[in-house]
């Protein structure tokens, strides 16, 4: 993870120490004192930072990723995994997913409604999956972007409902809950799982928990009606990207069609977004949409940008097979490997890559019908147009803002 200050002399590090952080503790006071911290903090002055830190100690304020992680959780200490996750409470849940980072469980609230439960261990030595765990200074930048892009539902300027809604996050301790290995030996059974067992976590172990709505199904295993459906999916994606980078500076940087879920609801129903204050009303014609995973993704808040590097990572860009792995070839060769500047072109780059699958990959059940292939040569004609754009908002202004 990667903080630095926009228009600043400072130059950006991974930071392992937080109390540079503006902006990211909810108590206003706390925010001031990082605010005035981060402000006198030279990288190339270790006596002068090690002192802004002393001083921050003094008057209380967080210094390190682990406490502001637990205070974005609402937390002072972690929380037992079998308290905060009972047997009862697990009963109607079920493994979904998975990833390097952990696994993804289904869980169906006793009250009503569905959640979904992203699970990532944290912190510990041990190898997970081939790869080291995350430290809470790792793991901090995904929980802020995951909440500030939820919180876009409650922005009266640039508003939208497109990104995953946030319910809870928690930093819990423990061995995983044998219903939980439960849920994860069945999934391995009758699908097969490319993760380890989680059953051999010790006491010790330290997760982050990210419970959020359920979002539905990825494009890839989703039935589409017809590319008209299809076409409102497209809008939906594009409309929530142009209003995150209007308000937060937002790039994705990973949005393959395991990152676009999609939810059946009524055909009437329609998704409302609010860009620069003027509403607009999209018809959702049965399906609606929410992005997910911000791993990769940057955003500037509170004149901070938070991002992840990914030119340490060259395996990204050797990948092959897919179009999806040419974007990464093509985003770094748009911002010549510089991961902290905001390049909108990026998501228009995953804009076309979604066009791309809405015509070669998706299913659909009536291909043969008029107005699928009305909708597709719409498809068609977006994807041709949408790379002489520079950024998302000049695209939905120019091709999609006369529903």
């Amino acid at each position: 993870m990667h903080l630095c200050e926009e228009n600043s002399d400072l130059s950006c590090m991974c930071i392992t120490t937080y109390a540079s952080l503006p902006g990211y503790v909810p108590d206003q006071i706390l925010e001031a004192s990082l605010e005035d911290s981060f402000r006198c903090v030279s990288l190339n002055q270790n006596q002068q930072r090690n002192s802004s830190l002393a001083k921050n100690q003094q008057l209380g304020v967080p210094v390190t990723a682990r406490e502001i992680v637990l205070r974005k959780c609402g937390q002072t200490e972690p929380i037992q995994f079998s308290q905060c996750f009972t047997d009862s409470l697990l009963q109607n849940c079920q493994k979904i997913g998975e990833g390097v980072y952990g696994e993804v469980f289904l869980l169906r609230n006793p009250d009503g409604g569905t959640s979904v439960l992203k699970i990532i261990p944290v912190e510990g030595d041990q190898i997970v999956n081939g790869e080291r765990q995350k430290k809470f200074e790792e793991v901090l930048s995904e929980i802020i972007i995951t909440i500030e892009l939820s919180n876009l539902r409650h922005n009266k300027r640039n508003g939208i409902s497109s990104f995953t809604e946030v319910q809870k996050i928690q930093c819990v301790q423990g061995t995983y809950p044998e219903k939980l290995i439960d849920l994860w030996d069945l999934f391995d059974e009758t699908r097969g799982s490319e993760n380890d067992c989680p059953d051999t976590f010790k006491e010790d172990q330290l997760y982050i928990v990210f419970q959020m709505a359920y979002g539905g199904k990825d494009l890839e295993s989703f039935f589409f009606i017809n590319a008209m459906q299809a076409y409102s999916m497209f809008q939906q994606v594009a409309l929530g990207l142009a209003i995150a980078e209007e308000e937060l500076q937002f790039e994705h940087r990973d949005l393959h069609w395991g990152n676009v879920l999609i939810s059946t609801v009524e055909t009437n129903k329609i998704v409302s977004f609010t860009l620069e204050n003027k509403t607009y009303n999209i018809p959702t014609i049965g399906v609606e949409v929410a992005i997910i995973d911000y791993t990769l993704s940057r955003i500037e808040h509170d004149g901070v940008v938070i991002f992840n590097d990914l030119g340490l990572d060259p395996d990204l860009f050797t990948a092959e097979g897919d179009y999806q792995f040419d974007i990464y070839r093509l985003m770094q060769e748009k911002n010549r490997n510089n991961w902290k500047d905001f390049e909108p072109f990026s998501n228009l780059l995953w804009l076309h890559y979604i066009l791309d699958k809405a015509i070669l990959g998706l299913r659909y059940k009536s291909p043969k019908s008029k107005i699928h292939k009305t909708y597709l040569r719409k498809l068609k004609n977006l994807k041709d147009d949408i790379l002489s754009y520079q950024n998302v908002k000049d695209f939905i202004v120019a091709n999609l803002l006369d529903i």
